[in-house]
């Protein structure tokens, strides 16, 4: 009988690598990944499903013995791909974005310019620019002359100027251009706002080689107390009650060290630019601010704020990472207001075949213990919406669906019940691309009650408080009283808000720090659209400014948060303005 292609091999671990509960699965699972680990592989296609299996099952142990054998292979797996690079294979396939990252592989990316110098600096020996057939000399022109004395006389008489010639004169020895330059942007005389602003245009394009090192997906790991083994099934989606999980005992957190914090928000940062992701919260976080929740089964999530100075107007931001069994499994953000939150989950490829609708309920029950949140809100990209095809392919809608989540637009629901309906009456039945995309077109919502039997009503309605709320709403109400009110002058809305506003909440005189001065004029535009503003109650006054102080204050937004759900008349003047009709645009 010939021996199983590497293919027919990997197809066979793909199917055992879910648990099943039983010794002869475990069995045949460490056979078939003996047997696999002997042959010596051809193409780079079949090498990356290789690593892939590993990973999931470095995440999803069945035990201990599979722990240490996956471990041994992740470890030597860059000889693997140095082997097959030596044999001349095509290695092109390592750099697309779902799987780049694995050990003795390297790819190139524009990065912004804190994620860029974050490189420059974590990762020097290993990053550089890459100058070859580089054309913006009209920018960059524009910028070396800000970090090269005279360079702008050459750049006047010769609109092709050596550059890397002055690059190479003014750098010292050893330098690589990247470190250099990075330095020099440091160097000026600006805020950090604008050295990126000046740096972005460029679009550089940097070479980063993983070598063997732990920023690699194959061998990042988070030291863990305690490996939780698969030893029976996976926990399905149809075994995830929302309603249950929402009103379980509060998960066991424990706030990091600030030191801590910054050790893993540099492995979070690390994670997701070896996937060519940039995500505000990640390049910005508060090492102060993170927190660990064990979810039990292995997985531990953490969350995390940003300092005041990069906060949102109105919007409370939180993001975070997932581990299982110390792999990163996934990232999430979260935009809340009052008790509403908007929560991006991103699982990673490799670990979508793992107990995904388990983890997101987990972390719905984070966002509700941590910040208050009881509505929770999927945007439409994240179901497939606004050209997302990798949400269309998957299924995504129905994911959030069969959890409980509702379609906020009335033709949406119909749409729904008539896709359900079909489904129920027809076994194989599956809903058509096109019909997904009209269904991933708006919001879903879930909103959390106590009430069994509300809960079940609001499932299959369209009727709620946050239904027709959209932060932009807010925003396009202040800059249609700027158009007609004040010619279009950010400058003098900004202005006239605030004044009009400190005399309404009796704070002319209040002493406010520079954060709190940020964040009290964001919230003045908002404030001087309530058109009885100055007849609030003293305590309504009060109450106020203390939220507008806690924007501004603290590791992060939770204690904002908690206040904002406490001021009720607050509460229904943004609600009114985020669904006022008048400003509403198409989602």
């Amino acid at each position: 009988m010939p021996a199983p292609s590497i293919e027919q091999l990997l197809d066979r671990l793909d199917e055992l690598k879910r648990p099943v509960g039983t010794r002869d699965g475990a069995r045949l699972l460490a056979g078939v990944l003996r047997q696999t680990a002997r042959r010596r592989f051809t193409d780079a296609p079949s090498l990356i499903r290789f690593h892939e299996i590993l990973l999931y099952l470095r995440a999803y142990p069945q035990s201990a013995s599979l722990v240490e054998a996956t471990e041994k292979l992740l470890h030597s797996f860059a000889s693997r791909v140095e082997r097959l690079s030596a044999d001349g294979a095509d290695m092109s396939a390592f750099e697309e974005s779902d799987v780049s990252g694995i050990a003795a592989t390297g790819f190139s990316a524009v990065f912004g310019y804190d994620i860029t110098r974050w490189l420059a600096r974590t990762h020097a020996s290993r990053v550089q620019v890459l100058w070859d057939d580089y054309e913006d000399h009209a920018h960059l022109n524009l910028v070396w002359p800000k970090l090269l004395p005279l360079f702008e006389e050459d750049a006047y008489s010769d609109a092709h100027a050596p550059f890397l010639a002055w690059v190479r004169a003014a750098k010292r020895r050893g330098e690589s251009d990247l470190s250099w330059l990075m330095r020099q942007f440091e160097r000026l005389p600006v805020g950090e706002k604008q050295k990126a602003e000046l740096f972005e245009p460029l679009r550089l394009w940097v070479r980063w080689e993983l070598g063997n090192s732990k920023a690699t997906r194959t061998l990042m790991r988070r030291r863990v107390r305690r490996i939780f083994y698969h030893d029976a099934p996976l926990v399905a989606r149809r075994d995830v009650s929302l309603a249950r999980e929402l009103d379980a005992p509060p998960l066991a957190v424990e706030r990091l060290s600030r030191a801590g914090g910054e050790r893993l928000l540099a492995m979070g940062r690390d994670t997701m630019a070896v996937r060519f992701r940039e995500l505000h919260g990640f390049t910005f976080g508060d090492p102060r601010s993170v927190v660990r929740a064990d979810a039990g089964r292995g997985l531990e999530i953490f969350l995390w704020g940003v300092a005041p100075v990069r906060r949102l107007p109105l919007l409370g931001y939180h993001a975070g990472i997932f581990f299982k069994n110390g792999v990163p499994m996934g990232y999430h953000e979260g935009l809340s207001l009052f008790e509403r939150v908007e929560i991006g989950l991103n699982l990673f490829y490799t670990f979508r075949d793992g107990e995904s609708a388990w983890a997101y309920a987990r972390l719905m029950r984070l966002y509700r213990q941590l910040l208050g949140a009881d509505v929770f809100s999927i945007d439409p990209y994240q179901l497939g919406g606004s050209g997302n095809e990798e949400g269309i392919e998957s299924g995504a809608f129905w994911f959030y669906r069969k959890l409980g989540f509702r379609p906020v637009r009335a033709e949406l629901a119909t749409l729904v019940a008539s896709e359900e309906r079909k489904i129920a009456a027809r076994k194989n039945y599956r809903t058509p691309p096109r019909v997904l995309r009209r269904l991933s077109s708006g919001h879903v919502i879930y909103e959390a009650r106590a009430d069994a039997a509300a809960a079940a009503a609001a499932a299959t309605t369209t009727q709620g408080e946050w239904d027709r709320f959209a932060v932009r709403n807010v925003g396009l109400a202040v800059v249609r009283r700027m158009a007609s009110e004040f010619d279009g002058d950010a400058g003098r809305i900004r202005a006239a808000s605030v004044a009009t506003v400190k005399r309404a909440l009796g704070a002319v005189g209040a002493k406010l720090n520079e954060a709190e001065e940020r964040a009290f004029s964001n919230f003045a535009l908002v404030l001087a659209l309530v058109s009885d503003l100055a007849r609030w109650t003293a305590v309504e006054k009060r109450d106020a400014l203390s939220i507008i102080r806690a924007k501004a204050a603290g590791a992060d937004e939770s204690r904002y948060l908690r206040l904002l759900c406490r001021h009720a008349r607050l509460r229904r003047e943004i609600i009114a303005l985020g669904t006022n009709v008048n400003s509403q645009v198409k989602e």
